[in-house]
């Protein structure tokens, strides 16, 4: 048997229910949860993120420089606390290179930051593209693949297409009567150019959160180890069977 640990990971499209079925699981199998959310970092980005407890929430400012070498510096970090404890960590979350950066184990390159591409392309591009153009600039790959780290299960919700747009309208309108654009407005020039914090109406930021979810299907798609499960007990058998491979204790 490997002796490395095990790792869950529940991902899938914004709006699909990772956060419901990951509470499930931690509580079912003596867990914590670890987000796997590029914008839920960011303090302040409440009701637009749709956030709830876990690690990795709140650690940076709208307006501070966070790549994905941070969040998986941060996260490995993490897990082995929650390994140390004998409990098992969750990653949840819908940011695919923030997944894969834990799961493929990536290296990535030092390239330094370009001061001068930043100034020109600030309010352009988000902090990931500009960070990847840097990369690329410099004649440096995205990340390479290191040595498994963890024995880990990827579960994915299948989410039928029309049902999850219909998930995402109803998301948007609660967002919006619970002050999404009232925290906007807090947050002022710091506001990162992301969904829901820059459209100009409702139908706009639904719209650009289907384009989303597409995009992170694309990513998802390209990974054949996901696990595609419908329903959340078809998720909890898989974990189960996973678990009393890996970590008989649970």
């Amino acid at each position: 048997m490997s002796r490395l640990k095990p790792l869950l990971v529940i991902l899938g499209p914004t709006a699909s229910g990772k956060s419901r079925w990951a509470k499930k699981l931690a509580a079912r199998f003596n867990a914590e949860l670890i987000a796997a959310d590029s914008r839920q970092i960011y303090r302040g980005m409440d009701i637009g993120t749709n956030k709830s407890p876990a690690h990795l929430v709140d650690i940076a400012n709208p307006g501070d420089y966070f790549s994905v070498e941070d969040y998986q510096k941060l996260a490995l970090r993490i897990i082995k606390k929650i390994h140390s404890k004998n409990k098992l960590p969750i990653i949840v979350g819908g940011t695919g290179l923030y997944i894969q950066s834990l799961v493929d184990n990536l290296r990535f390159p030092q390239a330094q930051p370009n001061t001068a591409l930043r100034k020109k392309l600030q309010g352009k591009l988000n902090q990931k593209e500009i960070r990847k153009l840097e990369i690329i600039l410099s004649g440096s790959n995205l990340g390479t693949k290191g040595r498994p780290l963890f024995n880990i299960l990827q579960i994915g919700i299948k989410i039928d297409r029309e049902k999850l747009y219909r998930r995402i309208d109803r998301r948007v309108d609660q967002m919006i009567s619970e002050g999404l654009l009232e925290e906007r407005r807090k947050l002022g020039k710091n506001l990162p150019k992301t969904i829901g914090y820059f459209e100009s109406s409702a139908e706009k930021i639904k719209t650009n959160t289907r384009r989303y979810s597409r995009r992170q299907m694309t990513w998802f798609k390209r990974d054949q180890r996901i696990k595609w499960c419908e329903k959340y007990s078809e998720a909890e058998k898989l974990v189960k069977e996973f678990l009393s491979k890996y970590a008989p204790s649970h």
